[in-house]
């Protein structure tokens, strides 16, 4: 929509449900054991620190002298780096752009601008040097600045033995270390992972020549210079059982290769290193039937920087857990290289093991947090593993047997911080007796109602608040924007519920409506593009309402005990160019949501037929079926999950009113003045949600603490709409609708 003045929502998004709901904190922190200070080692200690734990890491390397090429930096994994303020393109990495595939000889297969595609995902997708990336995630975990205590890190420092039982490590040099967690982030050749399982390692057949060669040197020979000409580019060359990749990093600086191909043309005997040095002419040799620009390139590497590693595989490990100790990252699971997600996967395992173990974790509780941790991780680290040993399947007759971007919904449209915080914070609720669940559910519980509790207050009914018409108005205030689907599904009642879409960037609105008076206002928070999936096996698609927040002097017990409704003052008052609403309970203000510097827009029959098909539940709108929402009703005690019944329903659409003629129900309408055939719109905005606490929102403060964490990534449209001289749109409770199953 272009610059708002300002978004004050809070926008710190993958907050934990640190209430009163919580487990009791311990006033002692954890002292944790990392083995390896690789990515996801470091990551881990930059998520742990931050929880206020100990943090000690164990590398039997000296980190004299860094090595490495380029990685991925995926949607995925690059979420997460920024949410603890690490971003990538600070320190060289470049975005990946465009993706061209070709044949041995040059043809090109395929040619993907991937610039509009990537605006799918609500991070970048970045190609970065793994040193880089390493030396700023070192910093990061051990710099004096930051949250928590800094990581010490122990260089020449080469792991023993591990009692997994007693949380003890023993160093090459005899000293003893105990921890109340030890973490298994040592690589493919894990000297940790055989105190779980000693899982056996095998070729995967492939190998892989590495090496890094600077672009300027490309762009010097007009042979070569062709391969470069475009930045931010990934180039493939398919052959049936090898293949050639390179992509740039270091702000397109550097070309990164890896050539691979049978390992049996690279590591001939058993007893082969599985990284070793090899010559350029074997290079050359192994892919001597590719085209001659690319051959020409590689010939100018220095012979000093290549190595081939053979790709090894493992067998699947039975559990990544045992006692005190975990494995994360290669050491737990190893990749191929096929879909560039190995960093991206260790990354994610530190982000879920971050969530588990929370600030304030007992030491007694740690066993228990680490099987959470695998219950989160074990699927998707096995699936993606499956993916990628798919990916790197050879061609046959020039021709793929997996399209390969067919997992990159999979991979890319996941946040691990939303989805593990989202399944630790139900582990949490189920274990607390003294909740007590009431609709709208996929916010989490209250806590059960004390002898003193101030639950039982009312919201203050304010004075009716008009804008000087006599005749009866139908006014509503809308903004739609776009922001974090893996955030939004957090809040989806049931494992049913889901989007339509992978994308992580999806759409919601705020609805403000006001029928005559304040009393009968509504203020209605909507999710777009979701489905339910029936046992049957069939979809019901719309638009899914979590809550809706209804003014107290307007609503009946009827309605109450049908919908995801919570009772509060809502006061919306509109000025000759700005409209205004806040939302409060018990005189906290809770909500507010502003719009200024509001322009007319002269109605149309065009715009007048837009915006009937805006409303959710109008018949041509293309959002699907109607209104989703959860009806919950609790068992007797109110005290548990359990419910006396529950299940979804479905505002079905109606036939869009005809033109000029009042809108029955939930419209979902835009910004208008209150002078009837005009629109006013702006690109002035304000939303504010202050979370409070238990005290000042007892009925609420579950969700004015979500609703906070919402990040609004862009307003794609703020309107205000009034109709003048009309019948009061009924509201929800009055509008049909039906059990989904």
């Amino acid at each position: 929509m272009g610059n708002f003045a300002s978004i004050c929502n809070k926008n710190r998004h993958g907050h934990q449900y640190e209430t009163k709901l919580d487990i009791e904190d311990s006033p002692e922190n954890l002292k944790i054991v990392i083995v390896g200070a690789g990515i996801g080692g470091l990551s881990a200690a930059i998520g742990l620190r931050r929880n206020g734990h100990e943090v000690h890491l164990f590398e039997q390397s000296a980190f004299a002298s860094e090595v490495g090429a380029a990685v991925h930096l995926s949607p995925n994994s690059n979420g997460i780096l920024r949410r603890w303020s690490i971003y990538a393109e600070e320190f060289g990495a470049n975005p990946m752009n465009r993706l061209l595939e070709l044949r041995p000889n040059g043809k090109i297969i395929k040619d993907v601008d991937l610039t509009a595609p990537n605006k799918r995902w609500q991070h970048p997708w970045h190609l970065v040097h793994r040193v880089h990336l390493h030396e700023r995630l070192k910093k990061l975990a051990t710099s004096e600045n930051g949250a928590g205590i800094p990581a010490q890190l122990h260089n020449s420092s080469k792991v023993v033995d591990v009692d997994t039982v007693q949380g003890l490590i023993t160093l090459a040099k005899g000293e003893i270390v105990a921890a109340d967690v030890i973490i298994g982030a040592d690589g493919i050749y894990s000297a940790t992972r055989k105190y779980i399982k000693d899982a056996k390692l095998f070729s995967s057949g492939k190998a892989a020549f590495r090496f890094i060669i600077p672009r300027n040197v490309a762009e010097s020979d007009p042979v070569t210079a062709p391969l470069v000409e475009h930045h931010n580019t990934l180039r493939l060359w398919f052959g049936n059982d090898r293949r050639i990749v390179m992509y740039p990093c270091n702000n397109n600086e550097l070309l990164n290769f890896v050539c691979i191909h049978p390992d049996t043309e690279s590591h001939t005997t058993k007893t082969d290193e599985w990284n070793k040095q090899r010559s350029v002419e074997q290079v050359l040799k192994v892919f001597e039937d590719f085209e001659p620009a690319v051959k020409a390139l590689i010939a100018k590497v220095d012979p000093s920087t290549l190595k081939v590693w053979q790709l090894l595989d493992m067998e699947k490990m039975p559990t990544l857990t045992k006692g005190k100790m975990v494995l994360i990252g290669d050491a737990g699971h190893p990749f191929t290289p096929h879909q560039g997600q190995g960093a991206g996967q260790a990354i994610e395992d530190a982000a879920a093991l971050t969530t588990v173990l929370s600030r304030g974790t007992k030491s007694a509780d740690v066993a228990e947090r680490l099987k959470l941790y695998e219950a989160i991780r074990y699927e998707r680290v096995h699936t993606i593993q499956h993916y990628s040993r798919l990916a790197g399947s050879d061609w046959i007759d020039g021709k793929p047997q997996v399209e390969m971007t067919k997992f990159t919904d999979y991979n890319f449209g996941h946040d691990e911080i939303d989805y593990s915080t989202n399944i630790f914070n139900r582990w949490l609720w189920s274990k607390k007796l003294n909740a007590c669940w009431r609709m709208p559910i996929g916010f989490g519980p209250l806590p059960a109602p004390g002898p003193s509790s101030q639950q039982d207050r009312r919201p203050v009914c304010r004075p009716e608040v008009t804008t000087g018409s006599a005749t009866k108005d139908y006014t509503s205030m809308t903004i739609r924007f776009k922001t974090s689907r893996t955030f939004l599904e957090t809040l989806f009642p049931t494992a049913q519920f889901r989007f339509k879409e992978a994308d992580t960037v999806a759409m919601a609105s705020f609805v403000v409506t006001r029928a005559d008076s304040n009393k009968h206002t509504t203020l209605r928070f909507y999710i777009n593009g979701v489905q339910y999936l029936k046992k049957d096996g069939t979809t019901v698609s719309g638009t899914y309402m979590p809550v809706i927040f209804k003014s107290a002097g307007g609503s009946s017990e009827e309605e109450a005990d049908l919908l995801p409704k919570v009772l509060c003052d809502i006061e919306l008052s509109t000025g000759s160019t700005s409209a205004r609403v806040k939302a409060s309970w018990g005189g906290t203000t809770f909500a507010e949501i502003a719009l200024g510097n509001l322009r007319d827009e002269k109605h149309s029959e065009e715009r007048d037929m837009k915006e009937e098909k805006d409303v959710p539940h109008c018949k041509e709108n293309k959002d699907g079926d109607g209104i989703l929402f959860y009806r919950y009703i609790p068992a007797i005690d109110n005290l548990s999950r359990s419910a006396a019944t529950e299940y979804p329903c479905l505002i079905p659409q109606s036939p869009c009113a005809e033109k000029g003629q009042p809108k029955n129900g939930m419209a979902a309408r835009e910004v208008t003045r209150p002078r009837a055939g005009t629109t006013e719109r702006t690109t002035t905005i304000t939303v504010k949600i202050d979370s409070h606490d238990w005290e000042q929102l007892p009925t609420l403060h579950h969700i004015a603490s979500t609703l906070a964490e919402i990040p609004i990534y862009e307003v794609v449209d703020a309107n205000v709409v009034v109709r003048t001289g009309m019948p009061v749109p009924n509201d929800i409770g009055s509008t049909s609708w039906m059990r989904i199953e």
